[in-house]
């Protein structure tokens, strides 16, 4: 670590605001609800076969308000708000994905999509809201297509991974979909324009500078232009996402999505989780019960982008983190997940806000 990033290190701090307890079980994935007018509001789900709704009260106080159960009969492994804040989708080891609507009371399972061979591992919501990305221990995902009347429909399964696809993340302005895997690859697929899905890029080890064991989790910045993945290697990889490779390729010139830096040697154990905020900070989660905060070095561009560490929190739980997530309305405020059956939330502090 250069100077100036040792000196940002040493300003900024995260601290433990809150401890979420209530999950019999590890827990797996979080999610915030998008919505500007909702305020903080959390999904957790795990590996107790329910979800939890948890807000923020007038005090100040984190308290669960709901809890999701008796859909699932098997664990709860992703969870995803769309983007008007309306519905909630669950993804579970029983093969089902649920879609849940706020009625203004209760939750209410207002739809069970089934389809997937096996363990539905990952889901995700279309920038518009109206595509739902599933993915599964079967090799494939699966993009729905919502329709009148809480009503879901398969338009295209999309097949090309070897091997568990363990997650699946809509790009933040284009329909264009991201799938990672068991595999070593990142594959990105495009509607070709006449609603057939295709793989319009793979991004591997051999070809792109891609990873070399399993990759866990895919996030994308607000802009959409870069993205960061994570793996079983240790590592985070940032890609150049600018070109829409939605559009038909013309001419010289149209760049596919590239590599662009890799950060190394900041976790000793497998890296399960990373998310990009709003303030263009990259949080990551671990085996090593680790979070590290990551910005860009603006002072390299000369030579390409490059990253530093901005702090690293070690022990921030008792056993692995599974998920971080930055909120929407708080882009100071990061929760996280882990195998010890806690959702933690921190308050960033520090120059690194500045």
């Amino acid at each position: 670590m250069d100077g100036a990033a040792a000196a940002a290190a040493a300003a900024a701090e995260l601290r433990e605001a809150h401890r979420l307890a209530g999950h019999a079980d590890r827990v797996w994935a979080l999610a915030w609800n998008p919505a500007p007018g909702a305020g903080p509001v959390l999904a957790s789900c795990g590996g107790d076969k329910t979800v939890r709704i948890w807000k923020r009260a007038p005090d100040g106080a984190w308290h669960c308000s709901d809890v999701l159960e008796d859909t699932h009969n098997r664990t709860v492994r992703s969870c995803a708000w769309s983007p008007d804040g309306r519905l909630l989708a669950t993804a579970s080891f029983d093969a089902t994905t649920a879609v849940w609507e706020y009625n203004g009371g209760d939750f209410e399972c207002v739809a069970t999509l089934e389809g997937h061979e096996n363990e539905v591992k990952s889901v995700s919501w279309s920038p518009s809201g109206s595509l739902l990305a599933t993915c599964s221990r079967d090799k494939m995902a699966w993009i729905w297509e919502v329709q009148p009347g809480n009503e879901y429909e398969c338009v295209s399964v999309l097949q090309g991974h070897t091997q568990d696809v363990k997650m699946v993340q809509w790009h933040p302005l284009l329909d264009i979909l991201v799938s990672v895997s068991y595999d070593n690859t990142i594959r990105v697929w495009a509607d070709d324009g006449d609603d057939e899905w295709h793989c319009v890029q793979t991004l591997t080890e051999a070809n792109n500078c891609g990873h070399s064991s399993t990759v866990w989790a895919v996030s994308f910045n607000h802009k959409g232009d870069r993205m960061v993945t994570c793996s079983d290697d240790r590592t985070l990889k940032i890609w150049d996402t600018s070109a829409d490779l939605s559009q038909p390729k013309t001419g010289e010139g149209h760049e596919s999505w590239r590599h662009l830096s890799t950060l190394t040697g900041y976790h000793d154990r497998t890296i399960f989780s990373a998310h990009w905020s709003s303030e263009d900070i990259i949080a990551s989660g671990a085996g090593d019960d680790a979070i590290c905060l990551f910005a860009e070095e603006k002072s390299s561009m000369v030579e390409g982008p490059s990253y530093k560490l901005i702090l690293k929190k070690e022990k921030a739980h008792d056993m692995d983190i599974n998920c971080v997530r930055w909120c929407p309305q708080d882009p100071r405020l990061l929760a996280s997940a882990s195998d010890d059956g806690t959702v933690k939330l921190w308050e960033l502090r520090g120059s690194v806000l500045d």
